[in-house]
């Protein structure tokens, strides 16, 4: 299987591993907070992730520093 360049960096493996802790966080949250602060902690844990691996893709260095 081909590894992407981002999955090297040692900031996207740790953004991975808070995405997980923070849905494991969340699952015990109660269900009426589900639509408010659970899926807004879960979708900002997986962003950062996301923007690195976006930002790497990036080839002038002014354009990467947006995302990193």
């Amino acid at each position: 299987m081909k590894e992407f360049n981002f999955e090297r960096l040692i900031a996207w493996q740790k953004a991975r591993v808070l995405s997980k802790e923070m849905y494991l966080l969340t699952h015990d949250f109660p269900k009426e907070e589900l639509y408010a602060i659970t899926s807004q902690i879960r979708r900002s844990a997986v962003s950062i992730a996301c923007n690195l691996a976006e930002g790497s893709s990036r080839l002038h260095p002014k354009y990467a520093a947006l995302f990193y």
